[in-house]
């Protein structure tokens, strides 16, 4: 395997001003010069403000533009980056909890290396949700501190293997002692204590500002110096009010010539010219769960003699006699720690030394070479995972019960005609009228969950299904009319032959399960007369649907021979077109991809079944085995094949339009497989394509409103169809029936992502 050549980073980038910015290009500029012939760019995030990056930033992300993360996807993929390392923070991506990033790392085809900057030990369900979607498109993941390693070990049930514990970097910088740096920054003779880093309410400056009196009282020479700007997202709220508020308690106490605050974000010389001058470096956060601190690490590695409160990255720095802890927000203990040092210079000298020994090996340079070997490792993985073929199996995620099955937009999406076509949002759209494609699917809906143990559609919905497929039939052509326009004209004789074929299955599934004995009846007969103009369909889909129709319809009723002769007549033709097709790497029935695809594997599964030959059985599996994989992304989510790509000859799949349709369509044909062959491998590819509906895509967007059944009709590139059409809906109530059907069959609950709801 060659040597790494090209790295990205995904992060926030300087001159933006935060931590995680200094960080990502520090660590760039690191790896950037441990080798000559590496290729590194920054894929920057940006918030209301814009920056002047410099041209080590390739490509920028409005982290609010959920169309930035798929271009940005795109520019990586296309830049052929042997390797991506993701900084993630949750307030800097867009979406609920930051979700947009998991959107962007599912489209990635090379290897993930995501750096914590936190972990939550009480995550909302949007946070686990969106962390647990990261970590899972990671090949590694990076902590700073043990204490990250057994959270996620712990909290998240990440394996030990895949998590690295890497230092935060520090500069190379010779122990120095502080008088010429307080000579040259104007505070010679004075004993410093400091404080850098973006001022906000959560760093305890109020703590350390109420020390100072006790301070002066042991050490009357001594200055607080407060280095850094207000936090650009404080000021946008509040204006300069904190930082006010903190001068403001300086004077009430009177100690206006001991603490000073210099508003400033200043490069990484000057910073270390401020560090390398203070004789105690303090950090007084508020908060326990602070993973990390770069402030902290620069310093300590500095060799500096630093007093902390225990949050959890200095509990590790600072142990064994390297630095001070402090409780968090005690006066007292604070002022009387520093008040020591800075009266103790033997031990004030002891444990900077201490310091600066033991941070050796957290220099950049070190950091960059541990960082280069997690890289080459996780490509390494990635890489045999490929050969062996299990690149895209992933587990599945957090256990979550199905929801509840709610019809109220389909009976919205109803009139006393049948099911509408299309809608505005969530508004039914009479211009575009009926068909009977969706009335098929409805009947399909109503015949399922009649036989599911759920709440039966009402006699009147049903009877309006079957009363549009009826009325569809035209005896003089032997076809069923499709297109219906509001004003109940139907405007055509003659539909497609799939729209035939799809009609023809929901009958069949009609006459074995309707409720009503009398429409079961009704619905054999049409069935038997509708059939025979099959013989003449050319289109393969029209074949599977008919096929599926027949499964159905063979259990109930006794077929005649032609009947029978048909059924492996339409079988023959699938097996003989993926015969003709098929390649090595193009396991197929045509040399394109189009909609409904897996209901042609599901066609030959089930017929395979019940006519008990193998040689159909096998071809169904091997061809849904085949589409499974190439309705994957490289993290192991379901990308349905996009409407982008129909048409394309013998080309992988363009991930959009995505289409409800087609997570129905491999949620059926995969319990199909399961039932088949048992492999509980297939049910969790049903699992984790029902996961599409519920927000595991591209866009980490739900499609479904929990509460009304409503289904957005698919995604495109930069943003979800916001619209809630009839065969939506209907793809979304069909495979949360048979996710739920699935639940009470094995008694088990079906390994989902935590549910959000979309609100119509």
């Amino acid at each position: 395997m060659t040597a790494l050549h090209r790295i990205a980073f995904i992060g926030n980038s300087l001159p933006r001003r935060c931590g995680i910015a200094t960080f990502t290009t520090d660590l760039q500029q690191a790896l950037a010069a441990s080798a000559p012939d590496l290729v590194t760019s920054i894929v920057a995030m940006n918030d209301s403000d814009g920056y002047d990056y410099p041209s080590s930033v390739g490509f920028q992300i409005r982290d609010d533009r959920i169309e930035d993360y798929a271009r940005a996807a795109d520019f990586l993929n296309e830049g052929r980056f042997d390797v991506v390392s993701l900084q993630h923070e949750f307030g800097i991506f867009g979406g609920e909890a930051g979700a947009h990033v998991a959107g962007l790392l599912s489209r990635l085809t090379m290897p993930v290396v995501t750096t914590l900057h936190t972990v939550l030990s009480k995550p909302s369900p949007a946070q686990r949700g969106v962390m647990e979607r990261i970590v899972d498109a990671s090949s590694r993941v990076v902590v700073m501190a043990e204490k990250g390693r057994d959270m996620l070990r712990t909290i998240y049930r990440l394996p030990a293997d895949k998590i690295e514990v890497i230092a935060h970097g520090i500069p190379d910088f010779a122990f120095v002692e502080p008088d010429e740096a307080k000579a040259r920054l104007g505070f010679a003779g004075r004993s410093v204590i400091l404080t850098f880093g973006l001022l906000s309410p959560n760093k305890g400056i109020e703590v350390m500002i109420d020390a100072m009196p006790s301070i002066l009282r042991r050490r009357p020479d001594a200055i607080y110096v407060v280095l850094g700007a207000t936090h650009p997202h404080l000021v946008r709220e509040q204006g300069e009010a904190y930082r006010i508020g903190l001068q403001k308690r300086v004077h009430e106490l009177g100690i206006e010539d001991h603490v000073v605050f210099l508003d400033q974000f200043v490069d990484r010389e000057t910073l270390l010219g401020f560090i390398a001058m203070c004789d105690v470096y303090v950090t007084p956060y508020l908060n326990e769960a602070q993973m990390t601190s770069g402030t902290l690490a620069y310093s300590f590695g500095l060799g500096k003699a630093v007093v902390s409160t225990p949050y959890w990255h200095a509990q590790e720095l600072l142990a064994d006699g390297r630095g001070v802890l402090v409780p968090f927000s005690d006066v007292v203990a604070t002022g009387d720690e520093i008040a020591g040092l800075l009266t103790d210079t033997i031990r004030r000298q002891a444990m900077r030394r201490r310091a600066y020994a033991s941070s050796r090996s957290m220099t950049w340079e070190q950091t960059a070479k541990r960082y280069l070997a997690t890289f080459e490792s996780a490509r390494r993985t990635r890489l045999l995972n490929v050969i062996a073929g299990t690149a895209q199996i992933r587990p599945p995620l957090q256990p979550s019960a199905p929801p509840e099955l709610r019809t109220d937009h389909l009976h919205c999406m109803c009139d006393d005609t049948g099911l509408f076509q299309h809608a505005v949002h969530s508004v039914p759209d009479r211009a575009h009228g009926y068909c009977v494609d969706d009335n098929a699917r409805a009947l399909l809906l109503s015949c399922l969950l009649g036989s599911a143990g759920e709440q039966h559609l009402s006699e009147p919905l049903t009877a309006r299904f079957a009363s549009f497929v009826q009325h569809a039939w035209n005896p003089q052509a032997q076809r069923f009319r499709n297109f219906m326009s509001f004003d109940r004209r139907w405007l055509e004789e003659v539909g497609s032959e799939d729209s035939h074929g799809r009609t023809l299955w929901a009958l069949g599934e009609c006459a074995r399960s309707d409720i009503s004995p009398t429409r079961r009846r009704w619905a054999a007969a049409l069935f038997a007369e509708a059939l025979p103009t099959v013989d003449s369909f050319r289109s393969p889909r029209a074949w599977g649907f008919a096929l599926l129709g027949l499964d159905a319809y063979c259990t109930v009723v006794a077929a005649p021979s032609s009947t029978v002769r048909l059924r492996s007549l339409l079988a023959d033709r699938l097996l003989a077109l993926l015969s003709t097709v098929e390649t090595p790497d193009w396991v197929w029935f045509e040399e394109v991809l189009s909609y409904d695809n897996a209901r042609l594997p599901q066609a030959l599964i089930a017929t395979g079944r019940s006519m008990q030959v193998p040689a159909y059985v096998g071809a169904g599996l091997r061809s849904l085995r085949w589409l499974v994989e190439v309705q994957s992304t490289p993290a192991g989510q379901f990308r349905p094949v996009g409407s982008e790509s129909f048409g394309d000859r013998l080309s992988p799949p363009k991930a959009f339009d995505q289409q409800p349709l087609e997570a129905t369509a491999t949620i059926s044909a995969c319990l199909a497989a399961w039932r088949a062959d048992g492999d509980t491998q297939w049910r969790a590819e049903a699992m984790r394509a029902f996961a599409w509906f519920m927000g595991e895509n591209d866009l980490s967007t739900p499609l479904v409103d929990l509460e009304t059944g409503a289904c957005r009709d698919g995604l495109h590139r930069d943003r979800p169809n916001e619209n809630r059409g009839g065969e939506s809906v209907v793809s979304y109530l069909l495979s949360l029936a048979e996710i739920r059907q699935l639940s009470r069959m094995t008694g088990d609950r079906p390994k989902l992502a935590p549910l959000r709801v979309l609100h119509a």
